[in-house]
């Protein structure tokens, strides 16, 4: 039994270690498809092949995971009109990556989030979305948990 050890915990290693490589990946996916959609002004490039769960029709009642806000709830166009939420001050971030931002930066962003009504959100993400400006990752979890439990409810 005690040889056997040794070759489980490798064998749980080895697991934990492809389930995090493909979380990676799939975050990674995640984010270069967000990208080309601010990139390609909320247009799917004709170059990307989605997968599976971004094809999923909007009949089916779940999100495609690939936006910040679900697009079969707040299909971003084009054309929508920008509505600021008191924080035009973030004009100045649009185009940056987030992993750039100053301390200064994210915490201004970071203000404008805890200072929002929950109803708000959605809405905002779609502002900063038409503005060019992507959220700091702590601040996109959270604000992706909001719109999650607002679409539950």
């Amino acid at each position: 039994m005690t040889n056997l050890l040794p070759l489980v915990l490798f064998l749980l290693l080895a697991i934990i270690v492809l389930v995090a490589t493909e979380l990676h990946e799939r975050r990674k996916k995640a984010s270069d498809t967000q990208q080309n959609a601010t990139v390609n002004g909320g247009e799917q490039s004709n170059d990307a092949t989605p997968d599976d769960s971004a094809t999923q029709s909007a009949d089916d009642g779940e999100c495609c995971g690939q936006h910040l806000v679900c697009e079969r709830e707040t299909l971003l166009q084009t054309n929508a009109k920008i509505e600021y939420y008191d924080d035009e001050e973030l004009d100045a971030l649009a185009g940056i990556d987030p992993n750039d931002y100053t301390t200064e930066q994210h915490d201004a962003i970071l203000h404008v989030f805890n200072t929002l009504l929950e109803r708000d959100v959605p809405g905002w993400c779609r502002s900063l979305q038409l503005r060019h400006i992507e959220l700091p990752l702590d601040i996109r979890e959270e604000a992706l948990l909001i719109v999650r439990e607002r679409r539950n409810h």
